[in-house]
């Protein structure tokens, strides 16, 4: 099923508006999962390479409409949710609107990866818990960067990507 749903994410609709990020978010973002079943039947290539597809099928419609901006593919492992989430966003691959800290890389076989041998799928043990202190102020909590898979959807973009499909990422 999960090739399934990523597959379908190509036709549905994209909204890019700069001047509206959240009218962006909430129509170009997908939160996908899979069952025991689906992951240990699943290659990371064979997902990976339903998202590069997915991919090159945003960059032409983004070609189509002629939208001069930057446009950005993404693909991330959510952890704590567990689930595989991916968006457009017409922005950089350095200004996604992420709230934490992100590192674009451009091996999303290691993200598909990731996602695919969480056999937690967003549960936090008691074992892994953290006592701890309490404080006056609230504080952010900390959190290492994760990988976002970037891929350059937009028009500017001319230099074909990993395996010859899209754009290259960091363009």
């Amino acid at each position: 099923m999960l090739l399934t749903w990523i597959a379908e994410i190509a036709d549905e609709p994209l909204v890019l508006d700069p001047a509206d990020r959240r009218s962006e978010w909430e129509a170009n973002t997908w939160w996908l999962s899979a069952e025991g079943e689906d992951r240990r039947s699943l290659s990371a290539s064979e997902v990976a390479g339903a998202f590069e597809r997915v991919a090159e099928a945003v960059r032409l419609r983004v070609l189509g409409r002629g939208f001069a901006g930057p446009v950005t593919f993404y693909v991330w492992h959510d952890e704590q949710a567990g689930q595989l989430r991916c968006s457009t966003a017409s922005a950089p691959a350095g200004e996604l609107p992420f709230g934490g800290t992100y590192v674009p890389v451009t091996d999303l076989a290691a993200v598909v990866e990731d996602f695919l041998s969480d056999e937690g799928r967003g549960v936090v043990a008691w074992a892994d818990l953290e006592e701890g202190e309490a404080s006056a102020e609230p504080t952010e909590p900390a959190f290492d960067p994760f990988p976002v898979w970037v891929r350059d959807v937009g028009v500017a973009s001319t230099r074909p990507g990993p395996c010859g499909i899209g754009p290259d990422p960091l363009n």
